[in-house]
């Protein structure tokens, strides 16, 4: 099935990058720095102008490849289905939402919730989310995942917000199935150091096989 096979890349990549951007070319332009530097998980957000315009060229740019591209910022099932037809492998959201996850059953793609409470992650789970993102990470910790999966031992969780180089570790020697990132990886793209950005993918790539390896 090949929602089973983007789940397998979604979790060996071990890093979602994030891309938010003020034009598709910019973002493209970041995107290819990222891949550069070895992280191959992208979620293209529908913050950027023209998204869909986006995930349907960079998908295409990356096709017969290990790079698997997604759509973030998905609010519902129209979007999702839009992301879905241009090439998104998989979906993911700030919130959890019904109608993306019956979308995203429908296709079999897979569908990454942003969840914050306890019954949010049961019902994303009940809806047939196989990872669940912890939005915004910040506001809890590293920990709290190794909390959550006290009860839940099951559950595959993917923090996203307030994830740095400095606590990318943690998360993931505290049971993170893969981490996301953004404004962390994206930064020098305001002053057009792209080169910087594919270092940075670089470090993150490095961290999180570093973590895995000492769990």
């Amino acid at each position: 099935m090949r929602r089973v096979s983007y789940l397998q890349k979604l979790t060996e990549s071990g890093v979602v990058a994030v891309v938010r951007a003020n034009s598709k070319e910019e973002a493209i332009t970041i995107i290819d720095a990222i891949v550069l530097g070895g992280i191959n998980a992208i979620e293209i957000t529908y913050t950027i102008e023209n998204a869909t315009d986006v995930i349907k060229e960079v998908s295409k740019n990356y096709k017969n490849t290990d790079v698997l591209i997604g759509a973030g910022t998905v609010l519902d099932g129209e979007t999702a289905r839009a992301a879905i037809l241009a090439g998104a492998k998989f979906i993911v959201g700030p919130n959890f939402n019904k109608d993306v996850a019956l979308i995203c059953n429908r296709y079999q793609i897979p569908y990454t919730p942003g969840c914050m409470t306890i019954n949010e992650m049961v019902e994303a789970l009940e809806y047939g989310s196989d990872i669940v993102k912890l939005f915004p990470g910040g506001a809890f910790g590293p920990k709290f995942i190794k909390d959550v999966k006290g009860p839940l031992p099951h559950i595959n969780i993917m923090p996203t917000g307030g994830v740095s180089l400095d606590n990318a570790r943690e998360w993931i020697s505290m049971g993170a199935v893969a981490i996301g990132v953004g404004s962390d990886l994206t930064k020098h793209a305001k002053t057009k150091e792209y080169a910087k950005i594919t270092e940075q993918a670089r470090k993150y790539v490095e961290v999180v096989k570093k973590a895995r390896s000492e769990k």
